[in-house]
């Protein structure tokens, strides 16, 4: 048996930002926009106005200033409310690999590793550019790997699943060392019309090298022990999916054919589950809450952090004990505890303990224990 340990990490970030500002400003034109082509139907009662959104509503909301986007033209014209994504030819490197091959490239140049290095290849996102063939297999084959490689979705825990599998085959022997990559494309799945959720995401891609502890070639986080849980709810869900064409109206455009959820639920029902899960991995292994020194949490929304955090450590935590990248990249699904965690642990001393855990759709929650060794 082998001790895996976290190598490298890397973070590709898009280079287009929408402040809130601008988001609010579109989507208060598209407001208008519909009110006015369904003014005799809201008269009517039979359609109900739509209602502004403001800067202040979303930053109370979610904690969120700005995110980063492959695409805004699209997002911020009133008449689409969607990004605009050309259409790749086959030969060509789908986006979803690009990005993903982008952060990979980080993490291998952190780790001091090359392709040669690695046996395996996840893609663990909460959605897919498409069924098949694996996103996955088309990253290894661009950066080279050999081995296998397979996709992964679990939606905003994909990131952490991933990492207990490829832990999980290091410890064993199976494989000396792998990449779990999170390409999250979260813009194309949002449904931007609607105020409730229209600020929620944003894109991004994450990669983390795994591999076993006594290769390591420099500072590294030994992986303790990781813990996965799930449990069925569709208050977060995208009904979207292969047999859309098959159904009657299927093609119609639904509002579940996009992100869906119900927040209130969401918030009641998963901050405890998440918790009690922490509580409970912390336990199992025995590691008090004076033992962390640092929390990374997945970066869904302000208010559910600081919570989760209040209970882990039972006080308040400081901010450097749990950063939060959320108002600079928004929700950007399984990536983000992945984004919190390559930005904010180099400085963590040899010996220093900490989580990393992402959680959501399924419900599902993964926790992973890990300490630096310099």
């Amino acid at each position: 048996m082998y001790k895996p340990a976290i190598t490298g990490t890397g973070v590709f970030t898009p280079d287009n930002v929408i402040t809130n500002a601008e988001l609010v400003t579109a989507f208060n034109a598209y407001v208008d926009l519909f009110n006015a082509k369904n003014a005799e139907a809201i008269s009517a009662g039979t359609v109900a106005a739509k209602e502004y959104s403001s800067e202040e509503f979303i930053v109370k909301a979610s904690g969120i200033e700005q995110r980063h986007v492959i695409d805004k033209t699209g997002v911020l014209d009133p008449s689409v409310m969607h990004p605009l994504l050309r259409q790749r030819e086959d030969d060509e490197p789908s986006l979803m690999a690009e990005m993903g091959v982008d952060a990979a490239a980080k993490a291998l140049a952190q780790a001091g590793r090359t392709a040669a290095d690695v046996d395996l290849v996840i893609c663990a996102a909460s959605n897919m550019e498409r069924a098949y063939p694996a996103v996955a297999i088309e990253i290894q084959q661009l950066l080279g790997i050999e081995g296998f490689a397979f996709d992964m979705n679990v939606a905003c825990s994909s990131a952490t699943f991933g990492i207990q599998a490829a832990a999980d085959m290091v410890r064993s022997g199976s494989i000396r060392s792998a990449l779990v990559i999170n390409p999250e494309i979260c813009s194309a799945h949002l449904e931007w019309r609607d105020r409730d959720c229209h600020f929620i995401f944003g894109d991004v891609a994450t990669a983390t090298l795994i591999e076993r502890a006594d290769a390591a070639q420099g500072a590294h986080f030994e992986i303790l022990s990781t813990r996965c849980a799930t449990e069925f709810s569709n208050n977060i869900r995208n009904n979207n999916g292969y047999l859309r064409r098959s159904r009657p109206a299927g093609m119609v455009d639904r509002r579940d054919m996009q992100f869906m959820q119900n927040g209130r639920k969401v918030f009641k029902e998963v901050l405890p589950m998440v918790s009690e899960h922490i509580a409970a991995h912390m336990q199992s292994n025995g590691v008090e809450a004076d033992d962390l020194r640092r929390l990374w949490l997945h970066q869904a929304n302000k208010t559910m952090n600081d919570f989760i955090g209040r209970k882990v450590l039972g006080r308040t935590p400081a901010p450097e004990e749990q950063p939060n990248i959320l108002q600079d990249y928004a929700n950007t699904s399984s990536a983000g505890s992945i984004i919190a965690f390559s930005k904010y642990s180099d400085d963590l001393a040899d010996g220093d303990a900490g989580l990393i855990c992402s959680f959501g759709a399924g419900y599902s929650v993964g926790s992973v224990l890990v300490r630096r060794r310099a």
